[in-house]
């Protein structure tokens, strides 16, 4: 199995409305906005803006899968592998998702995201 795409990255910010407020203005459309994160697009591509409060996830990029089953396996073939990873847990958004690191420590998630 070989990943699709990389579908997001997920930035720190201070204020969330400001923030999705200029990159909406530089062209991406807000896709979710809650008090502690937002979630934009340009495209197929997203962007998560984290805010101080946000306590679930720091900074991390995510690859997509648009099939679930497609990502428990993919988890499944990484923990096989010796690959620490998190358990696969949902979001209030309706996806669910795993994290992990790569050997630097940079955090990675493995986001299902059902098709629009």
């Amino acid at each position: 199995m070989q990943l699709q795409r990389l579908g997001h990255v997920a930035v720190c910010v201070s204020d969330i409305p400001r923030a999705a407020a200029f990159y909406q203005q530089l062209g991406m459309e807000l896709a979710w906005q809650d008090q502690d994160w937002a979630y934009l697009k340009a495209g197929e591509d997203g962007l998560a803006l984290l805010g101080p409060d946000y306590q679930k996830a720091g900074p991390h990029f995510g690859f997509v899968f648009r099939d679930r089953t497609e990502m428990e396996t993919h988890h499944e073939r990484l923990r096989a592998a010796g690959v620490v990873v998190g358990a696969i847990h949902g979001h209030r958004d309706g996806t669910a998702s795993f994290y992990s690191r790569d050997p630097d420590g940079n955090t990675l998630e493995f986001l299902y995201e059902p098709a629009p």
